[in-house]
């Protein structure tokens, strides 16, 4: 699906170097890698504070701990998207509200969180699915008209942007209250182990999320709230610091070979190629297609392992049948969207270094699947 000792190998020189760095310093946590890699990120962001953290999860968890929340407050969140969306939420005693999603582009609806909002809703966690920005214009005017705090979840999308119908563009994560990513080592600006960052233009928060990341403190040892350890290696910061200034290239790489795929597989009529909407950019962390008929994706997924490709599920499982929020979510309406997604989508290699040859050989194995055969 990625190839990262390709990547690697092209900035060989320039990774080794801030590893070295960071050894010959001897400052392994927090210092000044990680401070450089904050300033540069928000800088990039086009974003007041930049708070590194240990991965995505723990942003998520900081972020949802800044807001001063209740038990039993509600959290409208996407079904289908990653656990660790609605995970965060759990692990707090607040309750998550998992909500449809619109099927051409995997994103929260905004028809269905309307649906869901009641006097405990206190926030909204749109997730930006496989590198796409939700539709965010509506769904900011939703949280601000209805008075909730929104956290994007930006794990998939950070360089993707969305231009508001004032001409206005802003990056992923900075639209709301607070924005999460994950630096898992393959996204598209992924570390080399686990790493994270809360991102907003909030002051308040802002401060209440780095007390929070240091075990609750401001000054040390004097612990003013309930906090935890989540801290970004310096060693990974010096990496990321690296890997930021290709970023971008990186994702129109990704955009081609996204490109290709969509120019090649429009003609196969059991399959549909993503839904690029106008407003956003796409960054393309996923190249994900839907197979027409329920019953078709296994098949297509051994076809391919068969020709020695690889391809992913992401997600065979919505979150309102995940035993882990039996007991504590509360699912809006018959979430038939999401069980159908989970059925019918499959994800194809793509990868900045992804050559064409590769590309095309995803695409005519694709075309060689008879469908009837399955």
């Amino acid at each position: 699906m990625v190839d990262l000792k390709k990547q690697y190998l092209q900035m060989k020189e320039e990774i080794d170097a801030a590893i070295q760095r960071v050894i010959d310093s001897t400052a392994f946590i927090n210092g000044d890698e990680v401070r450089s890699f904050a300033e540069e990120l928000a800088d990039y962001l086009k974003v007041k504070h930049v708070i590194p953290c240990a991965n995505g999860t723990d942003a998520l968890q900081i972020s949802l701990m800044a807001l001063g929340l209740s038990e039993s407050d509600e959290i409208i969140v996407p079904d289908f998207t990653y656990a660790a969306s609605a995970e965060a939420i759990g692990l707090l005693g607040l309750t998550p509200v998992p909500v449809d999603v619109d099927p051409a582009t995997f994103n929260i609806s905004l028809i269905e969180c309307e649906k869901a909002l009641s006097d405990k809703t206190k926030a909204i966690i749109p997730v930006h699915l496989f590198g796409q920005s939700c539709d965010m214009e509506p769904l900011r005017r939703f949280a601000q008209d209805n008075g909730l705090y929104m956290i994007e979840d930006n794990a998939q999308a950070i360089g993707c942007e969305y231009t508001f119908t004032d001409g206005s563009t802003h990056k992923t994560g900075t639209m709301g209250h607070l924005g999460c990513t994950s630096f898992f080592p393959s996204k598209n600006l992924g570390c080399y182990g686990d790493g994270g960052a809360i991102t907003t233009n909030n002051d308040a928060l802002a401060e209440r999320a780095r007390m929070i990341a240091n075990h609750g403190q401001r000054i040390k040892y004097k612990h003013e709230i309930i906090g935890c350890n989540s801290r970004l290696d310096s060693i990974q910061a010096a990496v990321l610091r690296v890997k930021l200034q290709h970023l971008d290239r990186f994702n129109a790489l990704r955009r081609e070979v996204a490109g290709h795929y969509t120019k090649y597989l429009a003609d196969v009529a059991w399959l549909k190629t993503p839904t690029h909407i106008e407003a956003s950019t796409h960054v393309y962390h996923q190249y994900t297609i839907r197979v027409t008929e329920e019953g078709m994706r296994d098949a297509l997924s051994r076809h391919l392992s068969h020709h020695g490709i690889a391809s992913m599920i992401y997600y065979p499982i919505p979150l309102h049948r995940q035993p882990a929020f039996e007991r504590i979510a509360h699912p809006v309406g018959t979430l038939a969207k999401s069980d159908s997604l989970s059925r019918t989508v499959l994800s194809l290699p793509i990868y900045p270094e992804m050559e064409v040859a590769l590309t095309d050989a995803v695409i005519n194995t694709i075309k060689s699947f008879d469908p009837a055969q399955r």
